[in-house]
């Protein structure tokens, strides 16, 4: 019996060809469109904290005269930009660099129980908001991610800790939607697209965080 190969099961068969359908890229395009994406977020992000430097240095100095207060954070978000709040969370209650203290922190995001409950039996934009008036009180603080500035859940809890009596931060993108209206202060990435927004909003938290910490009287070692 005479075997016939498969030629799709052959690992060296049609080596360097792409398969049918997919674009054939020249030696160093695909490099050539990685650096095109470095610089974009680059340039976005010199941008953004030219125009903000000032602004973000308030909002600091705001936040920290809530934690030496006794005030909380509370972070929230949705999809991706939940895990930006929750990535603050931990920045703030576990700090990377070790003789700096936790502060408190809580992500509004992670109670599966919690989230489920209120989206089923009374709406999903009433998510957060509900959580922040069990949880908030006056002098707390409340910081809402969203990339288009329009997410219903974020910005209906940050209207609702405004009439507790919170602080309210936004971080947005595009031209900020409802956002800028129920905070305090509203950061908007002027850009369409939701990468760089998300990649600048991950840079501007690292900066609050280190900011926050060097003005309560830590050591600027970044």
């Amino acid at each position: 019996m005479t075997l016939i190969a498969d030629k799709q099961s052959d690992p060296g068969a049609g080596a360097g060809v792409p398969p049918s359908g997919r674009p054939a890229f020249g030696p160093g395009e695909l490099a050539g469109k990685v650096m095109r994406q470095c610089r974009e977020v680059t340039a976005l992000k010199e941008q953004f904290f030219s125009e903000n430097a000032e602004k973000i240095a308030a909002c600091c100095q705001a936040m920290a005269r809530a934690f030496d207060t006794g005030g909380k954070l509370f972070s929230m978000g949705n999809g991706g930009s939940s895990c930006d709040a929750i990535h603050l969370s931990v920045e703030f209650m576990h700090p990377i660099i070790e003789k700096r203290p936790p502060l408190p922190t809580i992500a509004l995001t992670t109670d599966m129980a919690i989230l489920t409950a209120i989206g089923n039996d009374q709406d999903f934009s009433m998510i957060y908001a509900q959580q922040l008036k069990m949880l908030g009180k006056p002098g707390d603080m409340a910081l809402g991610v969203s990339t288009s500035g329009k997410s219903a859940n974020i910005n209906r809890a940050l209207q609702a800790a405004r009439e507790i009596g919170m602080m309210t931060i936004g971080y947005a993108g595009r031209d900020g939607g409802r956002m800028p209206g129920v905070c305090d202060f509203c950061f908007v990435v002027p850009s369409f697209s939701i990468p760089r927004i998300q990649e600048t909003h991950e840079t501007l938290l690292h900066v609050m965080w280190d900011l926050v910490h060097v003005i309560r009287g830590e050591e600027d070692v970044i």
